[in-house]
């Protein structure tokens, strides 16, 4: 066991795991966290890849299961995709910006630089945990914030794990009325998405949303219609 030399038995506090608390191992007495924190946490990066991918499709956006799904009228707020906490995972500032802020931090205290650019969320989360797995014995030993890491690590991998367990099936489901305006007059017709496309198509009149930030507008746009409504109403 490690001597504290100079250190008083009563002041001498024997160093713990920064992640789970408990004392350190004497083969861990330099460590910031502990080989089991560290052995989870590399598990965790390894699922996150495929429970992002089951998670970035139509499917697992969707409220709705294979039937008509909720009324389109008379709700204060429209039937339309997404599943929010899916939605706010797989889009951009989700899990993606989540792990390239750990790997900025990472970088900037080994002196490199900064992560490029990788593209989409679905192109640029598999790079991130690549950096991230490679890299976690060195922020386990030395990196003096890893245990706030690891903590940010383990809480998106149970939300995306949470996410994946309340999975909907495929299958079209009708996701509110088309809130665009042909000649200053609201379509109105009922959109529907399919589990296999994030694309969404108003066969009525024309318009397209056609990818996930499409989605926000849609659903902005949808939520002005009917306020808009209800003021008319009132």
């Amino acid at each position: 066991m490690h001597n504290p030399d100079a250190d008083t038995v009563d002041d001498y506090q024997w160093p713990t795991c920064g992640g789970c608390t408990k004392p350190l191992w004497d083969v861990e007495y330099q460590r910031k966290i502990c080989r089991p924190c560290e052995d989870k946490t590399r598990v965790r990066l390894q699922e996150l890849p495929s429970l992002f991918t089951r998670l970035n499709t139509t499917a697992a956006l969707m409220r709705g299961a294979s039937g008509g799904g909720a009324p389109s009228t008379g709700t204060k707020t429209p039937p339309i995709p997404p599943r929010l906490e899916v939605l706010n995972l797989v889009a951009a500032g989700g899990a993606a910006t989540r792990l390239r802020d750990i790997e900025d931090a990472w970088r900037k205290t080994l002196r490199w630089t900064v992560a490029p650019w990788r593209g989409s969320p679905q192109q640029a989360v598999p790079e991130h945990i690549k950096f991230l797995t490679n890299n976690l014995p060195w922020a386990s030993d030395a990196y003096d914030s890893v245990a706030q890491d690891v903590e940010d690590i383990r809480r998106l991998h149970a939300e995306c794990t949470a996410a994946v367990a309340n999975e909907r099936k495929p299958g079209r489901v009708k996701t509110g009325l088309c809130p665009a305006r042909i000649e200053g007059v609201v379509c109105r017709a009922q959109l529907t998405a399919v589990a296999t496309s994030h694309r969404i198509h108003c066969q009525q009149c024309g318009t397209e949303w056609a990818d996930l930030a499409a989605w926000r507008t849609l659903r902005q746009m949808q939520d002005a219609v009917l306020a808009e409504a209800a003021g008319v109403a009132a």
